[in-house]
């Protein structure tokens, strides 16, 4: 628990600390903003601050921060560095420059500030690349909470349909109709299950491994499926929302549509990442608590509902803590954060598609005519990829794997686009290029090492991710001087 408590100071401290320091970097002022100059009642529109944050918090937060703590926690205490290092210095930093940047940028989407910043041809790759995404996104998150939703009433089939009617509505309705109306509920059911679970966390005060503890010498006997190799790139992919995510970036320029005040970026952006933050942090403390407490009180409990024995999925295990630490009302929390948070992950996604497209192809989006016109085809193909992972055995699966990994390349690209925008206002620029190096030499060994990709030897694939650096270095170094010569 020591850790643990280090660990939430650290992200409380960091907020106020260096969040601070990149709300100066970036230097936010009294311009109008694109929800005035812009305001169209669809997408562009003033909302107020406090439910601008709870939508964005739930926009990029989703089920991510639980089941990527959840599924982090196998790596053991080391998880807690990732969480807060990533999340104050990489994800928050991303976050909040992403979301300023479209502010200034009349709400561009992220294709477009990527485009202007790391140039056109990059710009129609990364369309692409995000599109595709989001449609993953659509259509990962809609099996779930249809297979949680049959077990109550009805059948899968029924609420796939369901859920992608409410997808429809909600893409295309105006921004304050449905999702400034429900988002903030269900970002508060999610805040209020993991405050709940933290007060428990300090009720019984458990004997968990603390970091110093051997970096996670967890006793294999606890837990036969505690993850001991490939740390890294691993841990990096797997625990994403909770500290760094390209998806999130797609995410904010719907919010810097309704943004009154360039003033108000930080605590919406840098301070509802540090939200999340706290939120997979928390997690994380739970899902040890259930895996290596000593003794291991979750291990009979996890063993007796899981068929297989102990490897339970990160659903699954939501739902037993929850009514094992929170009764009733617990059961109920996570049924909404388990169905709800999914399916809000997935509308806001084929929202920003719906965006992305009209944005690089120039159409309007006041009328309805126009917002069927790309609604349309991008339904068309997220059923036909929800179809697909359904005729697979293990299509889920390789969906989600894809999409994690996609998912941090992602953030590669923006790190590196708002390295360039730093460059060239000639700011701080290492603030974003640590990190852009890091998920660079992340996203590019897991593909050579992972056995979803080239699967290689550790002895090969390894020294061909530290190549990647190096090439990123030297890149970004030449280019450097070429732009200081410009300037």
């Amino acid at each position: 628990m020591i850790t643990f408590v280090i660990s939430l100071a650290l992200l409380i401290a960091g907020y106020f600390i260096y969040g601070r320091l990149i709300e100066r970097t970036f230097n936010p002022d009294d311009r109008p903003t694109p929800a005035i100059t812009k305001a169209d009642g669809i997408d562009f529109m003033v909302l107020p601050r406090w439910k601008i944050f709870m939508i964005q918090f739930l926009n990029i937060a989703g089920t991510g921060p639980i089941f990527g703590a959840i599924m982090g926690a196998k790596f053991g205490p080391v998880a807690y560095l990732w969480i807060v290092l990533g999340c104050i210095f990489a994800g928050a930093t991303h976050d909040y420059l992403s979301g300023m940047l479209s502010i200034r940028n009349g709400g561009a989407g992220l294709p477009e500030l990527i485009g202007k910043f790391l140039g056109q041809g990059t710009k129609k790759v990364m369309l692409v690349f995000t599109v595709f995404l989001l449609i993953m996104v659509g259509a990962v998150f809609v099996s779930s909470p249809a297979g949680i939703l049959k077990d109550i009433w009805g059948s899968s089939t029924m609420w796939i349909i369901v859920i992608f009617v409410y997808y429809i509505i909600a893409t295309m309705m105006p921004v304050d109709k449905i999702i400034g109306k429900i988002y903030p509920l269900f970002a508060f059911s999610l805040l209020f299950m993991a405050f709940a679970l933290m007060i428990m966390l300090f009720v019984k005060m458990p004997d968990l491994p603390e970091l110093w503890d051997n970096f996670g010498n967890l006793g294999a006997a606890t837990h036969p499926d505690t993850f001991k190799d490939n740390i890294f790139p691993a841990l990096f992919i797997t625990i994403a929302c909770g500290a760094i995510s390209g998806f999130h970036a797609t995410q904010s320029p719907l919010m810097a549509r309704c943004v009154e005040h360039e003033k108000m970026g930080r605590p919406i952006f840098y301070g509802s990442m540090i939200t999340e933050g706290i939120v997979a942090l928390i997690w994380a403390t739970v899902a040890s608590y259930f895996f290596y407490g000593n003794p291991a009180p979750g291990y009979e409990i996890l063993a007796a509902a899981a068929p297989d024995g102990y490897s339970t999925a990160a659903p699954s295990v939501v739902n037993i803590i929850c009514n094992e630490w929170l009764g009733i009302v617990g059961g109920i929390l996570a049924l909404l954060g388990v169905v709800a948070a999914p399916i809000t992950s997935g509308d806001t996604a084929l929202r920003s598609a719906r965006l992305i497209i009209a944005e690089f192809i120039g159409l309007e989006q006041k009328s309805l005519r126009a917002r069927l016109t790309i609604c349309i085809p991008l339904f068309g193909a997220t059923m036909a990829l929800l179809l697909w992972q359904i005729n697979n055995k293990d299509g889920f699966n390789v969906l989600w794997q894809y999409f994690g990994w996609a998912n941090q390349a992602l953030s590669v690209f923006t790190l590196w686009a708002l390295t360039v925008y730093l460059v060239r206002e000639k700011k701080p620029y290492t603030i974003t290029l640590i990190p852009a190096l890091f998920m660079t030499t992340v996203c590019a060994t897991f593909i050579f090492v992972s056995p979803q990709a080239f699967n290689l030897d550790g002895s090969i694939g390894y020294p061909l991710g530290l190549g990647c650096l190096a090439i990123a270095v030297v890149w970004f170094v030449v280019w450097k001087v070429k732009a200081n010569h410009r300037l």
